[in-house]
C-alpha cells in the first residue's frame, strides 16, 4: 500500500474502531506522518532502532515532554495496527518504553476568588445570563469544556439536580450540581435562551449569539474575561475551574474515588474500581462537600 493509503486506513481505524476524538485523531495522524518522513515513507524498515532514532530526533528539536509522550503512545498504536494488518512481521512498539509527561500542579482559585468569579450581576441581558449559568455549571460539576458545549436541554434533571454528560470515549455519566447552578440555569433558559433560540438551534442548552450551539472558544473567552475582573485570580481557562471544583470538593471532605467518578477522569483500571459508586452516594458526597451545593 502507498503511504497515503496507510495513513488513511490508520485514520479510519482511530475514528471508527478506537472512537478517538477528532483532536486526538488529527494529532496522531500528524505524528504518523512525521514518523513516515523519518523513514522516507518506507514502512517495511520500521523497527525499534528507527523508532528510537525518530524520538531522539524529536527530543533534539526541543519537543516538550508531553509531546514526546503522545508521540510514543501514537507510535505503539501505529506499529500494533501495522502488525495486525500484516504490514510488519513483528511489532517493534512492544519494545518501546513509555515517555512520562510531566504533571505540574494546576492553578486553582481559593474560595474567596471562586465566590467573586461567580458573583452574579443584576443584568437580565441574555449574554450575561448565559455566561453566569455556564460559569456556575463549570464550577458546580467540574465538567470538561467539550462536555459543557455538548449539553442539551434534556440532559438537565432539575428535580434530582443532575446533568447527564457524554465524556471521553463516549462514556456517559451523571453529575450532581447545587442550587446556585440550578437557579442560574433557570434564569438563562427562561429569560435568555428563549430570546436567542432559532430554527437551527436544536436542543443545545447553551447558545451563541447567532442561536447555534456554543463552542469551546466562546466558553474560554467567557472564563478568561470573568477571571480578569477578580483581583489576584490566576489567569486560566475552563479546565482551571474543573481543577478548582475538584480541589474544593476534596478540601470539603469528599473522598478521592467519588471526585474521580464525578469528573469522569479515570483509566480503565480505575473505572473498574469505581463502578460500585452509585449516583446516590455521589449526590450525598457532593451535598456534604461542595461549597455551592
Amino acid at each position: 500500500m502507498s503511504r497515503e493509503e496507510v495513513v488513511a486506513e490508520f485514520g479510519r481505524y482511530l475514528r471508527f474502531e478506537r472512537d478517538l476524538s477528532p483532536h486526538t485523531v488529527r494529532a496522531y495522524l500528524g505524528d504518523v506522518n512525521s514518523l513516515l518522513d523519518h523513514l522516507g515513507g518506507r514502512i517495511e524498515v520500521l523497527d525499534i532502532a528507527t523508532l528510537r532514532e525518530w524520538l531522539a530526533e524529536q527530543h533534539g528539536e526541543g519537543k516538550a515532554r508531553a509531546t514526546l509522550a503522545r508521540r510514543t503512545a501514537c507510535a505503539r498504536t501505529f506499529t500494533a495496527y501495522c502488525h495486525r494488518r500484516g504490514w510488519l512481521a513483528v511489532d517493534p512498539g512492544l519494545l518501546l518504553g513509555s515517555a512520562k509527561a510531566p504533571r505540574p500542579l494546576p492553578a486553582v482559585l481559593d474560595h474567596r476568588q471562586a465566590e467573586a468569579v461567580l458573583e452574579a450581576g443584576a443584568t437580565v441581558e441574555p449574554k450575561e445570563l448565559r455566561d453566569q449559568a455556564l460559569l456556575e455549571l463549570l464550577y458546580a460539576t467540574g465538567v470538561r469544556v467539550s462536555e459543557l458545549c455538548g449539553l442539551d436541554v434534556d440532559d438537565v434533571d432539575r428535580e434530582r439536580h443532575i446533568i447527564r454528560v457524554l465524556g471521553k470515549g463516549r462514556k456517559e455519566r451523571s453529575v450532581p450540581f447545587g442550587l446556585p447552578a440550578l437557579r442560574a440555569l433557570d434564569r438563562w433558559c427562561i429569560h435568555g435562551r428563549s430570546l436567542w433560540v432559532r430554527a437551527g438551534s436544536g436542543p443545545a442548552l447553551f447558545l451563541g449569539v447567532r442561536g447555534g450551539r456554543i463552542d469551546a472558544g466562546t466558553v474560554r473567552r467567557v472564563v478568561h474575561a470573568r477571571l480578569a475582573q477578580v483581583e489576584g485570580a490566576p489567569d486560566m481557562g475552563p479546565h482551571g475551574l474543573r481543577h478548582t471544583a475538584a480541589t474544593h470538593l476534596l478540601e470539603g471532605g469528599a473522598d478521592l474515588r467519588s471526585v474521580q467518578e464525578l469528573l469522569g477522569h479515570a483509566s480503565l483500571n480505575t473505572t473498574q474500581i469505581y463502578t460500585h459508586v452509585s449516583i446516590e452516594r455521589l449526590r450525598a458526597a457532593y451535598r456534604q462537600a461542595h461549597p455551592r451545593a
